[in-house]
């Protein structure tokens, strides 16, 4: 239902109301901030905090903090853009739902579209791939630790067990059995991360915070900018939230901020249990070093090692059953918009079958694999994209003539610097794979 604006009235800041039919009359049904907030964190929390330990650890705890900082405001502020568009988008269009692909079609047209397509599948298949490979990692190490094995068993039979367990869950199980296994699961990752404060603040060597090494902290960027991104679900707050400004505002800081806070922390005590002698034994290979495999291992004693494989195989659960959702939907929408038709065996399969390959026969991939869906998939997605269409949709004449919304203060400024910023991680990692040491 559009809200009519009285001439010379302020700019809308509620485009639309939800609206149900019950019991012979219409029932408003809006959304919570609360139930929004916990959605963008459900979102939010997911691989990337298991990847930041090693690819902070040469920076130390002091330099990757200030960074992390200076990426969460980063993508907050495209955040905000993206809610900002689609809300300029449903306004100009009268409309009450529209996806981040159709957005991106609207303002950029089909070739932006298919780019962005491009980057959401990379972004979606990359993601899985890690899921898979450090999921049957730990996997791996619980069976070795608890049968206390002699031959340490190799990582590709965890990969293929967490493909058959948790991948026939999602080809067999209903949506609603699914859902609540997934509740039960946050509930369960999120007793475990307590835990593993308390237990890590115990065990937290003051002297860790001492290891600074700014030179290397720019390695950690693009396993950053995966760890904070939720931007492909912000279309979905505004819509729950009915366009209303400031409760899409407080949404998203808030549902941001939670995470952000909880990375902090991750990273602090992961990064202050490891002792000298792990530092000084593994300092210069980094590539091959995971600080989580090590306390996984019972570095930092059982119990500690216990919490941290609950708490890093449940984080992976969560986030490879909400990434295979979201990429079986793509799917099914290209084959819808082909007027195409494919039955559930044949689209998971696609969804699951290539990251699996990917990561069986690379099963050390995960890491990788996180920085390359930061570099160019997020980095487009949340970064580039949106400040390129914040700027072609200011020169629209149905822009100019409408009341638009304005969420993020700055102007071109502003827009200027989200580009410049995923243009800096793409380059960087070209040169990375080049072998430039100069970035």
């Amino acid at each position: 239902m559009n809200k009519q604006e009285e001439p010379n009235q302020t700019p809308v800041t509620q485009l639309f109301s939800h609206l149900k039919f019950e019991n012979n009359q219409f029932q408003h049904q809006p959304g919570s901030v609360f139930g929004n907030t916990a959605l963008i964190v459900g979102t939010t929390i997911g691989a990337g905090i298991l990847g930041l330990p090693a690819v902070t650890l040469t920076s130390g705890i002091i330099p990757s903090t200030i960074l992390l900082i200076i990426v969460w405001v980063y993508t907050l502020i495209s955040g905000l853009l993206i809610a900002e568009l689609t809300l300029n988008v449903m306004h100009i269009e009268g409309i009450t739902h529209i996806g981040l692909l159709a957005i991106i079609e609207k303002i950029l047209g089909k070739m932006g579209a298919r780019i962005a397509g491009i980057a959401y599948v990379f972004n979606h298949y990359a993601l899985l791939v890690a899921y898979m490979t450090e999921g049957g990692e730990v996997l791996t190490t619980t069976v070795n630790q608890v049968w206390k094995l002699e031959n340490i068993l190799p990582h590709w039979p965890g990969i293929i067990s967490f493909f058959l367990i948790f991948g026939g869950l999602m080809y067999w199980g209903k949506d609603s059995l699914i859902e609540k296994i997934n509740g039960l699961f946050i509930i369960i990752l999120l007793a475990a991360f307590i835990g593993l404060l308390i237990l890590g603040g115990m065990q937290f060597k003051p002297s860790q915070l001492l290891v600074q090494n700014w030179q290397a902290v720019g390695s950690s960027i693009a396993v950053m900018y995966v760890a904070m991104f939720f931007h492909s679900i912000i279309p979905l707050v505004v819509t729950q939230l009915e366009g209303d400004i400031v409760k899409i505002r407080q949404s998203m800081i808030i549902g941001s901020l939670i995470p952000l806070f909880m990375f902090l922390a991750w990273n602090a005590i992961i990064l202050g249990c490891m002792t000298p002698d792990t530092l000084q034994d593994n300092f210069g290979n980094e590539r091959a070093f995971n600080p989580l495999q090590i306390l996984r291992n019972g570095e930092s004693g059982q119990w500690f090692a216990m919490l941290l494989s609950i708490f890093s195989e449940f984080a992976i659960i969560t986030s490879f059953i909400g990434i295979t959702y979201g990429l079986a939907d793509f799917f099914k929408d290209v084959f819808t918009i082909t007027k195409s038709e494919i039955s559930r065996l044949p689209l998971y399969s696609l969804v699951l079958l290539p990251p699996l390959s990917f990561g069986t026969l690379n099963p050390s991939i995960f890491l990788d694999a996180l920085k390359y869906t930061g570099t160019f998939s997020v980095s487009i997605l949340a970064g580039i994209m949106p400040a390129l269409m914040s700027w072609k949709q200011h020169q629209k004449p149905a822009f100019i003539n409408s009341n638009s919304q304005t969420l993020v203060p700055g102007g071109k400024i502003t827009l200027i610097i989200l580009i410049i910023g995923g243009l800096f991680l793409i380059v960087r990692q070209l040169f990375s794979i080049q072998r430039f040491p100069l970035l």
